[in-house]
């Protein structure tokens, strides 16, 4: 009795250990590949560094700065600045073989109608991320950093306006008269010096917040696929996630109205459209159980009580 119970209990921790070992397997794989990955982008860091400051070097150059300067306020700063591009991008760049090993892991365990249901969301995801990316890089980053660098400037050419007008001077914009000579100005004169580090994490933070925010599709999808959401439901709680989309824009975008009015716009489409592919989900879960016969005693009774 004892030698049988101990038999049940080899062939129940059998199968544990070998899920354990794949999953270290998998896993070790994943580290390489990140590390190889991380390896590659940091011999590419600088000009990938270029790539991302080049929304604020454009709007530099728009302003008359022929000589675009970004500069570094520690010993060690371009060093670290470096290392985190390098992470992140070696993270994107090993992201396929992560997800390969995550998907050969699960995949053994799921049903061939549930594999079917889950690529096209492994495959969208990415596609998504890379577009909300584009979008936050190309048109939402030029906007902040046209506001922010022309709200400085600005406010730098105001200051100097007041201060020369309040010492007598006529109210010329502070520019001397013929044969006077220039007016010194007290106070501290202000500048952009654009720091690196600062820069890229705005910059960052805009690829991160839109490229997660991209991904509302494919999560409530998965969610109506669940059955944990329904379109009605989500189509009920719009008035919250109105609410919801407007906190979050508050807090992932600097206190820029047109970046935060951007941002809501953008997600609350994809809320829209979430809704959209829901229902859809929905419509064909309902084909499905109709073409299994779950509905058939259902319409009977339908059409029995429709009867006189």
């Amino acid at each position: 009795m004892a030698d049988a119970q101990k038999d049940d209990i080899d062939d129940s921790t059998a199968p544990l250990i070998e899920h354990l070992a794949e999953l270290r397997t998998r896993l070790i794989r994943s580290v390489i590949a990140f590390l190889i990955g991380m390896i590659i982008c940091f011999t590419v860091a600088e000009p990938i560094l270029e790539f991302l400051v080049q929304p604020i070097e454009t709007i530099l150059r728009e302003q008359g700065n022929d000589n675009p300067t970004l500069i570094f306020t520690s010993p060690q700063e371009k060093f670290f600045v470096l290392i985190r591009i390098s992470l992140i991008f070696g993270l994107a760049l090993s992201f396929p073989v992560v997800a390969h090993q995550l998907w050969r892991f699960v995949a053994p365990g799921l049903y061939r109608n549930e594999k079917n249901a889950f690529l096209p969301f492994i495959i969208a995801s990415p596609l998504l991320f890379i577009l909300g990316a584009s979008f936050a890089h190309f048109v939402v980053t030029p906007l902040a950093m046209r506001f922010f660098i022309g709200f400085s400037d600005s406010i730098s050419v105001l200051a100097s306006m007041f201060a020369s007008n309040t010492e007598g001077l006529p109210a010329t914009g502070g520019l001397p008269l013929p044969g006077e000579a220039p007016p010194t100005t007290s106070g501290v004169s202000t500048v952009f010096l654009g720091s690196v580090r600062e820069s890229l994490d705005i910059t960052l933070k805009f690829i991160i917040a839109f490229g997660l925010c991209f991904q509302l599709p494919v999560l409530l999808t998965l969610m109506g696929k669940a059955g944990l959401v329904s379109a009605q439901g989500l189509g009920d709680m719009r008035k919250y996630a109105v609410v919801g989309i407007l906190v979050l824009a508050a807090v992932v975008t600097p206190p820029d109205v047109i970046t935060q009015i951007i941002l809501f716009s953008v997600v609350y489409l994809l809320y829209e459209l979430s809704i959209q592919l829901v229902r859809l989900v929905e419509k064909k879960r309902e084909e499905q159980l109709r073409a299994d016969g779950y509905y058939e005693d259902e319409d009977d009774d339908l059409a029995d009580a429709n009867q006189p």
